[in-house]
C-alpha cells in the first residue's frame, strides 16, 4: 500500500482501538447535534467510496477528466493538498453524509473497514497511475475539482487526520 494511504490507516486503527461498540455513539458533550465516532468514520468510508467511484469511472473510460479546475478548486486545492489545511466548520455534501447509527460497531470494526476502504482505493490509485501517470489530473473531486492520484491520496490523509482530530477530542471529553 502507498505510504501516504498506509499511514492513514494506521492513524485510523490508533484512534479506534480499545473502543467497544457502545463507546463508538459517544458524541462531543458540549455539542449533542454532532456526529458520533462511529459516524465520523463513517463519513469518511463515504469519502472512501466516492473516490474509489471516480476513479474506478475514469479506469472504465480509458482516459482521465477533461475537466480543468476553476480559482476556487484552486484555491482548496493548494489549501487541503499542498499546505495540508483542511477548514472547519462546513457542512459536509449529502454524499458524503452519515446517516443515524442503526447497527453500532466497535472500533476494530470500524477500522477494518476502513481498512478494506483504502486497500480498494489504493489499488484503483495504482492502476490510474499506471494508466494516466503520477502528475495527470486524473479523476475529480466534488468540491476541489481535478486531481491527479499523489493529490487523491494527500486528500484522503489531510481529511482523514482533521477528522481524526475530532474523534480524540470527543474521547478525551468522556475520558475513553
Amino acid at each position: 500500500m502507498d505510504l501516504t494511504l498506509h499511514r492513514l490507516e494506521r492513524e485510523i486503527a490508533s484512534c479506534l482501538h480499545g473502543l467497544d461498540a457502545d463507546r463508538t455513539q459517544l458524541r462531543p458533550p458540549s455539542r449533542p447535534g454532532k456526529w458520533s465516532i462511529q459516524q465520523i468514520v463513517e463519513h469518511l468510508l463515504l469519502s472512501y467510496s466516492g473516490a474509489e467511484m471516480a476513479l474506478n469511472a475514469r479506469l472504465v473510460k480509458g482516459r482521465p477528466t477533461q475537466a480543468k479546475p476553476n480559482l476556487m478548486q484552486r484555491m482548496g486545492q493548494y489549501t487541503v493538498v499542498r499546505l495540508g489545511y483542511f477548514p472547519t466548520g462546513r457542512q459536509a455534501p449529502a454524499l458524503v453524509m452519515p446517516a443515524e447509527t442503526v447497527h453500532p460497531l466497535s472500533g476494530d470494526e470500524l477500522a477494518e473497514a476502513a481498512k478494506d476502504h483504502l486497500a480498494r482505493l489504493d489499488v484503483l490509485c495504482v492502476e490510474a497511475e499506471g494508466l494516466f501517470g503520477g502528475d495527470c489530473q486524473c479523476a475529480s473531486h466534488m468540491s476541489l475539482g481535478p486531481l491527479s492520484v499523489d493529490q487523491w491520496r494527500r486528500f484522503q490523509l489531510i481529511h482523514g487526520e482533521h477528522h481524526l482530530k475530532q474523534i480524540v477530542a470527543i474521547r478525551r471529553a468522556h475520558r475513553v
